[in-house]
């Protein structure tokens, strides 16, 4: 095994990520503006596609686009040629995502790809290759150099590719007016969801379910009414108005009083 300096590579690796995502704010053009607006406007769906690590980040951005306020689904293009096709509709959008513009997976199934939808949008650092040249709208971003020593590995290039879905997905928000109740609804579950959808009502023991005594009753009478109700605590009421609340930890401590609980 060669000797190596693990985190003098990490910190590389780092570095040459992190230039690439500063360099992609150069490389936002105009045609990002028409891309967003005609998302807008999109009445179906919007679908992301591509194959490999593009296919991986297509995957993500298409989850981060639903989350987000952007109806979207990932569709693998392989299986798209094998029936999976049938879930794109007129009112669909397509994003295909493809580092050279040249995927053969994809390009053998753009002429059913067009069939199905006019509006095909394209993400390639390449805007004459094939993929490119499909799109309604092309967009090119390019990592000048990835991350992998060999400058084989996709590293950098899918980076600013995850990156540039974030933008996309944050910049239809935006103008969507998406806000916290709105996200709130598509994140149910987790902590996240719990945070933004549980209401005080949604805890609370209401009504009869609440344990309540007058304030003459005797303490015997407030034990049985707190261990019927199951809280621990009841409330503690004059003439229908809370006065106080009466815990077991105050029982305990009348009972080391000596107090007399059934007077």
């Amino acid at each position: 095994m060669k000797d190596t300096n693990f985190i003098k590579s990490a910190m590389t690796v780092i570095e040459i990520e992190a230039n690439s995502v500063k360099s992609l704010g150069k490389q936002i053009q105009p045609n990002f503006e028409d891309l967003c607006k005609s998302l807008l406007n999109t009445s179906g769906k919007l679908i992301l596609m591509g194959i490999g690590k593009s296919g991986h980040i297509a995957q993500k951005i298409s989850a981060t686009l639903s989350s987000t306020g952007t109806s979207s689904f990932f569709i693998h293009p392989t299986e798209a040629a094998h029936g999976d096709l049938g879930m794109i509709s007129k009112k669909d959008s397509i994003l295909i995502l493809s580092n050279s513009g040249e995927t053969k997976e994809i390009i053998e199934i753009l002429p059913a790809l067009k069939r199905s939808t006019a509006d095909i949008f394209t993400l390639t650092n390449n805007d004459q290759s094939t993929i490119a040249k499909a799109g309604r709208i092309n967009l090119v971003i390019n990592a000048e150099e990835e991350a992998c020593p060999l400058n084989l590995a996709p590293t950098s290039s899918t980076t600013i590719a995850l990156v540039f879905g974030d933008a996309l997905a944050i910049a239809l928000l935006e103008a969507r007016g998406f806000g916290k109740d709105d996200f709130a609804k598509s994140h149910p579950a987790g902590k996240l969801g719990k945070k933004l959808t549980t209401l005080v009502q949604d805890l609370a023991v209401m009504n009869e379910k609440a344990p309540m005594v007058d304030q003459a009753t005797s303490l015997k009478e407030a034990l049985m009414e707190i261990t019927g109700k199951k809280l621990g605590l009841t409330l503690v009421l004059n003439k229908k108005k809370i006065v106080g609340v009466f815990t077991d930890g105050d029982l305990r401590r009348c009972l080391n009083d000596g107090v007399d609980i059934n007077n």
